[in-house]
């Protein structure tokens, strides 16, 4: 198991992939230079991330609020109808700054220094799994995001603790409301069930217990940080897991981590995210004793599993259905282009499944073939109009207002020769527009890093052919009509 992949086998194909999975895809040139890197230097480019600058500011708002407190106070003061206008005037703000949000998270992944890190990101995001819709504070969810980014590549227990003591979470989960009188085992039950353990490795005792022991864990709402109100902990024995101790929060996390089951689960994990399947027990097992004998730390398991033989077997490349996320950050990346307006990528993801800083559930999102049905098939197309040829299909903007004027904007935008459409020219060489051959090589390698079908292939030769002496609008489509094959929904 994990047995080191074979310098020999290091090649487009292997490179791409290792980009794919890793990242958010890329350029030909992009995979090319890991090709010229070897397969060693090309992961270690990934995983070092502190190695390589990221200049990308915060967005403006992105810190504690010095103003919140006077207006909880003035808020407390005022009538109910100056309240009422108060909390819609709040409520707008925390939307706008949210649609920032998103656009500056989607910014870092198509366009950012550092894919693996924006990836872990994205897979903490799914495996933490916290909405909007419960936190309702714009800064909160900044605020985890960034927690992901920092601690996402480093040690198990702090992440975890990290996470535990999150404004985000304490709202999330209720732990901010948690008392020794009554505690909240929201949070105690999901860190077994979906952070560390999975269902079946404890008992309703340990959670029980685990509650008892984080009473004390609090948020201070008037300064947004976390706080320990001793006035509120349990300060009785409890029996965790065949421990007993006056344990407190971190003391849950450390046996929850302490546990085999802890290593094996989460290395399942993040083998299935960037695999695309399930890990046999064999392979799992080995995946946990690399963690284990690195500390619990993820970069040497991440290293460990991008150079391994088991991660290029053929049945693995290129039979990942993208995610959402991973098809829009995907495509700006291959096409070098800009993303489209924050707003219309926020209703682009919403109609692909995946909202980003609004999970469905506490258990995240449903990968693989779960993001396909027949209206998100058909919306991923229509999409592929407006990344490829910068007009949103007319059926989709009669169906989504609020994306219509966008898409119209770009649309105009496009026609005038400015931007909304893929620089053909930027991409393309002057030979491989003029020969058909040569074009349909090239946008295959660029999108797709292999070859169509056979069926398809000629469907889209007929189709070059049909158009005589190609100008850019005609080969914008068959941008599209690339994009708009089954093949083009796998990574």
């Amino acid at each position: 198991m994990l047995k080191v992949l074979d310098p020999g086998r290091w090649d487009f194909t292997t490179a791409a992939h290792l980009l794919n999975r890793a990242g958010f895809g890329g350029t030909p040139d992009e995979i090319q230079r890991l090709v010229a890197l070897g397969p060693a230097k090309a992961v270690s480019s990934l995983v070092d991330v502190e190695r390589i600058p990221d200049p990308t500011p915060n967005p403006s708002w992105a810190r504690p609020d010095p103003e919140r407190l006077q207006r909880l106070a003035a808020l407390r003061q005022a009538s109910p109808e100056q309240r009422q206008q108060m909390q819609r005037e709040e409520q707008q703000l925390q939307r706008e700054r949210l649609l920032e949000l998103r656009g500056w998270w989607l910014e870092r992944m198509a366009k950012g220094p550092r894919p693996l890190q924006e990836k872990m990101t994205l897979f903490w995001h799914g495996h933490f799994a916290t909405s909007f819709q419960k936190v309702r504070d714009a800064y909160y969810m900044w605020r985890q995001n960034d927690l992901f980014r920092r601690f996402g590549l480093g040690n198990w227990t702090r992440l975890l603790v990290e996470v535990g003591k999150d404004p985000a979470m304490l709202i999330w989960l209720d732990q901010a409301q948690s008392r020794r009188q009554h505690p909240n085992e929201n949070f105690a039950r999901e860190l077994m069930e979906l952070f560390t353990l999975g269902e079946g490795h404890y008992t309703e005792k340990d959670v029980t217990e685990a509650a008892r022991a984080l009473t004390g864990w609090s948020l201070n709402r008037q300064t947004q940080e976390f706080v320990y109100r001793r006035a509120f902990h349990d300060n009785g024995v409890k029996t965790i897991l065949g421990r007993t101790g006056n344990f407190d929060g971190d003391d849950v996390i450390r046996i929850l981590v302490a546990q085999p089951q802890a290593a094996l689960f989460i290395t399942a994990k993040l083998w299935t995210f960037f695999a695309g399947e399930s890990p046999s027990p064999e392979l799992n097992q080995a995946l946990a004793d690399v963690f284990r004998r690195n500390g619990n730390e993820f970069k040497p398991l991440l290293r460990a599993l991008f150079l391994s033989e088991e991660f290029y077997s053929p049945h693995l490349i290129r039979q990942q259905v993208k995610s959402p996320v991973q098809w829009l950050a995907g495509s700006v990346r291959m096409l070098e282009r800009d993303l489209p307006p924050a707003q219309v990528c926020a209703n682009l993801l919403r109609t692909l499944g995946q909202d980003l800083f609004a999970p469905p559930n506490v258990k995240g999102w449903d990968e693989g073939f779960a993001w396909i049905s027949t209206s998100t098939l058909l919306a991923r197309y229509n999409y592929s109009a407006l990344l490829a040829e910068g007009v949103m299909a007319a059926g989709e903007m009669a169906n989504r207002p609020r994306a219509m004027a966008a898409g119209r904007r770009m649309a105009n935008r496009a026609r005038a020769g400015r931007t909304g459409a893929v620089d053909v020219r930027k991409i393309l060489t002057d030979e491989e527009r003029r020969d058909k051959t040569l074009l349909l090589g090239a946008l295959q390698k660029r999108l797709l890093q292999s070859n169509l079908k056979p069926k398809q292939e000629r469907a889209l030769r007929e189709y070059l052919e049909s158009k005589g002496d190609l100008d850019d609008d005609e080969i914008r489509g068959a941008m599209r009509l690339i994009m708009s094959t089954p093949e083009y929904q796998l990574t």
